[in-house]
This record gives C-alpha cells, sequence and structure tokens, in this order.
C-alpha cells in the first residue's frame, strides 16, 4: 500500500538516502497522524545503518550547521524552523530492569518497529525514491487505527517492563484520541503499574499533563484510577473517590464529580494550569470531610486546604513554581462567587472578590461556570443564570471602581514620606486601612481621595501602634 507524502522536507532526505544507497523510511507518530488526516512537524526517521552518519549527511546536504548527537543511542536531532527531525539506526534493544534506558544493537526495520510501544506507531513509510510512500505495517496498525485500538506490539508485559513509560502513554494516547486500550493491555497495566517507580517525575509529568491537556482528560484519569495507576502518579486525586452515607444522606463521589468539572472547563479552555486548578478545586475535601446531625456532610474550609497543598503537590511533581500563586488563588477562591448569589449581598463584597482576584477574576468564574455538574437540567440552568447576574454584578462594581488589577492609589513610599516613616509594619499597616476605606465603598479608589484619608488616619493609627508596642 502507498500513501502520498508531500513534505518536501522528506523528498530531500530521501534522495540523500538514494545518493548513500541506504534504505530510509519515516515512522511512527508522523505516519500514524498522517493516517488520521494530521499533519506534524516532528518527524522520526529510520534508515538501516548510522543514523548519526547519515544525520550529518543530511545537514550536510541541507547545509544545516546544528544537529545535535546522542552517541550512547545512536540518535541525532536536527531542529527545523517548524520543529524537529530525529534520526536513528534501525535498531533492536534490551533493558536493564533498573532502568528505561536501554541496550541497542544494530536491527531489522522490524525489529525496529516491534520495539515500539504500539502498534498504532509501529508503521513506516519508506522515503526511497523507487519504493517512495510505501507503507510497512508488521503489527496491523492501520487496523488499529481504523478500531480506535491501543495495542501493545510485542506482549504488553514485555511491552510494559521493558518501558514502564509506555503504561502513561497508552493512557494518554487514549484520551488524546479517544480509542480505547485493548483487553490485554489493560489487562497489563495493573501487573506492571509499580515498575513507574523507574521513570522519572518529570517523564511522567510530561505525559500526566499531556492528559490534562486533551479534549476530554476524563478518560484518561478514570483509567488512570480504574487500573490503580493514579494512586501511584496522583494519589490526593484518587483519594477523592468514594460516596459516603449515612442515615440516608449522601455526597456525590469528589472523584467523579472533579472529572466533570474538568472535562467541562477544557471545552472551555486550553489553559493548562487552569485545568489544573479544576483538577484541584476540590482536593481538599478528604481533609475537611464531616458529617453534622440534622445537617449531613460537610467540607468547610476545603478551599483553604486544598490551596495550600498546591505547592506541595507542584514541588513533588516537579512542575514550575512560578504557576503556584495562580492555581492556589483559583482554588482558593472557587467558592466565593456563589456566596455572592444573595440578592442583599454589598457593593463591598463584589469588590472584595474582585480585589482578591484580580486579573484572575474572569478565569475563576470560568471555573465556576464549570463546577456546575448536576444532572438536573432546571437545576444547571439557575446556577447559570446565578453566575450571569453575579457576574454581571462584578462587571458594574469594576468598572465604577477600577478594580481590576487594584493597586493602592497611594503606594508605600508615598506613605513614608507624607508620615515620616521608615520601611516597616507600620507602612504596610497604613496601605491596609486606606485598601479597606476603599473595599467597603467609604472612599473611591482614586488618589487624592486615599491621601485624604491618610492624613485623617495616620495619627491615629500611628499612636495605637505605639501603645500596642509598649504593652
Amino acid at each position: 500500500m502507498k500513501i502520498e507524502i508531500t513534505n518536501t522536507f522528506l523528498k530531500k532526505i530521501g534522495a540523500v538516502a538514494d545518493a548513500r544507497n541506504v534504505e530510509a523510511y519515516v515512522v511512527g507518530g508522523y505516519v500514524r497522524d498522517k493516517l488520521l488526516g494530521k499533519e506534524v512537524n516532528d518527524i522520526d526517521i529510520v534508515v538501516v545503518g548510522s543514523g548519526i552518519e547519515f544525520a550529518e549527511a543530511v545537514a550536510v546536504s541541507l547545509k544545516k550547521r546544528k544537529i545535535v548527537t546522542y552517541e550512547k543511542f545512536g540518535t541525532a536531532m536536527m531542529p527545523t524552523e517548524e520543529g524537529k527531525i530525529e534520526f536513528v539506526g534501525a535498531r533492536k534493544e534490551s533493558y536493564n530492569r533498573e532502568s528505561r534506558n536501554p541496550l541497542v544493537e544494530v536491527g531489522t526495520l522490524e525489529e525496529d518497529l516491534s520495539r515500539r510501544d504500539f502498534t498504532i506507531n509501529a508503521l513506516a513509510l519508506s522515503i526511497n525514491a523507487q519504493t517512495w510512500g510505501e507503507l510497512t505495517d508488521p503489527f496491523n496498525g492501520q487496523i488499529d487505527l481504523r478500531d480506535k485500538i491501543i495495542r501493545t506490539p510485542l506482549d504488553p508485559m514485555t511491552t510494559f517492563d521493558d518501558d514502564p513509560l509506555r503504561i502513561m502513554r497508552a493512557v494518554r494516547f487514549s484520551a488524546q484520541l479517544g480509542f480505547s486500550i485493548d483487553e490485554k493491555s489493560l489487562e497489563g497495566i495493573p501487573k506492571m503499574k509499580e515498575r513507574l517507580a523507574i521513570i522519572s517525575q518529570e517523564r511522567i509529568t510530561e505525559e500526566f499533563m499531556k492528559i490534562v491537556a486533551s479534549p476530554k482528560p476524563s478518560v484518561g484519569l478514570r483509567l488512570m484510577f480504574d487500573t490503580g495507576v493514579l494512586h501511584i502518579v496522583f494519589p490526593e486525586v484518587a483519594e477523592l473517590s468514594g460516596v459516603d452515607q449515612r442515615q440516608d444522606h449522601h455526597h456525590k463521589d469528589v472523584f467523579l464529580h472533579t472529572c466533570q468539572v474538568l472535562d467541562n472547563i477544557s471545552a472551555m479552555t486550553e489553559n493548562i494550569y487552569l485545568r489544573l486548578a479544576a483538577l484541584l478545586h476540590d482536593i481538599g475535601k478528604p481533609k475537611t470531610k464531616k458529617f453534622i446531625e440534622g445537617i449531613g456532610w460537610t467540607f468547610h474550609g476545603h478551599e483553604e486546604i486544598g490551596a495550600r497543598m498546591v505547592k506541595h503537590i507542584f514541588r513533588r511533581l516537579k512542575l514550575p513554581l512560578e504557576h503556584v500563586p495562580y492555581v492556589e488563588k483559583i482554588v482558593r477562591l472557587h467558592q466565593r462567587p456563589m456566596q455572592l448569589v444573595d440578592e442583599h449581598v454589598t457593593d463591598s463584597a463584589v469588590r472584595r472578590i474582585l480585589f482578591e482576584a484580580g486579573e484572575e477574576i474572569d478565569d475563576l468564574m470560568l471555573l465556576c461556570r464549570a463546577d456546575i455538574t448536576s444532572k438536573n437540567p432546571k437545576l444547571v440552568k439557575q446556577y447559570s443564570e446565578n453566575y450571569d447576574l453575579v457576574y454581571a454584578r462584578m462587571k458594574e462594581v469594576e468598572e465604577n471602581d477600577n478594580l481590576r488589577a487594584f493597586q493602592p492609589p497611594v503606594r508605600g513610599d508615598e506613605i513614608m514620606q507624607v508620615c515620616n516613616l521608615p520601611a516597616g509594619k507600620l507602612v504596610g499597616v497604613l496601605k491596609s486601612k486606606i485598601e479597606e476605606a476603599i473595599l467597603d465603598g467609604r472612599i473611591p479608589n482614586e488618589h487624592d481621595p486615599a491621601l485624604q484619608y491618610l492624613l485623617e488616619i495616620k495619627d491615629e493609627v500611628i499612636k495605637n501602634s505605639a501603645t500596642a508596642l509598649l504593652e
């Protein structure tokens, strides 16, 4: 079978292969996505021979000065304007059970394809002129693509034992592509899940975040939970599962609720850290769960406990810590907008949530809408309309008071100058007093009224602070 290839880079690389009289193939994800009707910019090339020598020849032919070689694995990488091209010689591999780094030997094309993770990635297209576009498919990957199946080329126990990261990749491809994992491969995952211990946290997290970034992340989360992988990779999320019952009082399974919230918000945004905040929004519930007679199950303070867990989770998963404040804020505030539904809520309460959320207010409201998971259409309509009213109220107050990205109109250095104070705690106290007056609506969010208010209160605040120190 022949597949049409239009990529000009591959034409040029194929010409180099013909000139050197070597077989060359584009393999893996490029072929898979080509058959799925997608184009990708990252390309893997396999040659029957030395991958590094071939990469160097291609670099000369294409006048590319920069290639990166990995002598230990016999691979080379060439950056391109759109992505990258990786070169490797056809190989067979054996693995030390204490490491995912393979012992590499020269092999045939079929041996090379057999060591791939899944049949849908064990596909090769010739880029030699005489056999241009001919498909090599020894493990029926094309049929699995048609049937939307994730299946290992070899016995799953062998494939997962050799490289346990393939467990995470199976889940990730299922979530990304909407494919099912075949029964034998699925049965192999719980048997081999403990082998994930030899994989670096960075590699596991990379695959997990791709699951979170997929069109319907719940597919991956539920697969991870059902196979026991979630308990190893993300125990805090696994512990959300369970339905408690006491004297006919139920609370919904928080894990399933979280899966639905994550799917909901994934339909609204590609912001990976907002999706992560959705995943973590109820993470504090297991620690705050309490049954109160006459009321039922409560989770008081779960949003604050959850926010405090965020940094620890980021550190363990080795996620970039600069995103911690954003996720903490969304988790901490996710209950607050619903408290503004009451028509008697004051503008002061609205100002405070706007002040605390700042530039993240729109993302916070998006999570609140995603958090509506009732199966009762009337309740969904009611909650949505409530949030519409809250959002309209917020917009009105924000436009009147200019609270988005709020900064006090009188800054610390001016307070020090006006009050003849050195830098220190007292400056922060005076600054907070001005903020409180603005948020309470006692003064407008403008410089001159704020400065006037400072002049009115400074002597009393300084005096009280001095008295407190003496006591």
